[in-house]
């Protein structure tokens, strides 16, 4: 199980990336999406990157920040997202409102319905959204990977600055 971090001892603001990948698709966005981080040219930022199975609530609550990466499995997140969810949603509930959050989807269709169903949980929780989520849909392109590259970058400069 793949868990990375860049942590500073100094008080920085932390962005958490939450992922699943199976077919090795979202792993790729995934990867883009830890460039961008890396290549922000604001001073270094904290953060974490942990699989959906391995991501806990004191993860969430540790953290400014939130992108979520997930395919679409059967219309729906993955399975594993959504344990993600259900072991983090009422621990989280009262405590990350107005969390910034950003979402990627690896959709073998349209996506909707992974987006819905993220979507869904995210208003509970009250978290905000700093962009339009990015879908690859259909046969995987490579280009998507510069929207995830950049969605890191943007992310923690937004973070790091206090945009977010």
């Amino acid at each position: 199980m793949l868990s990375l971090s860049r942590m500073n001892s100094e008080n920085l603001k932390k962005l958490l990336v939450v992922f699943h990948s199976a077919s090795g698709n979202t792993q790729k966005m995934t990867d883009a999406v830890i460039r961008g981080i890396n290549k922000t040219g604001a001073k270094p930022q904290s953060w974490s990157a942990v699989t959906a199975l391995q991501a806990t609530p004191d993860d969430v609550l540790s953290a400014n920040g939130i992108i979520l990466l997930t395919p679409e499995n059967f219309g729906y997140m993955s399975g594993a997202m959504k344990v993600f969810f259900d072991r983090s949603y009422y621990p989280c509930l009262e405590k990350t409102q107005g969390m910034p959050y950003a979402l990627v989807i690896r959709a073998g269709n349209d996506g909707e319905g992974a987006k819905q169903s993220i979507t869904r949980i995210v208003t509970g929780l009250a978290w905000r959204e700093i962009a339009p989520p990015i879908i690859s849909r259909g046969e995987f392109d490579d280009t998507i990977l510069s929207e995830c590259e950049d969605l890191g970058e943007s992310f923690s400069a937004g973070l790091d600055a206090g945009i977010f």
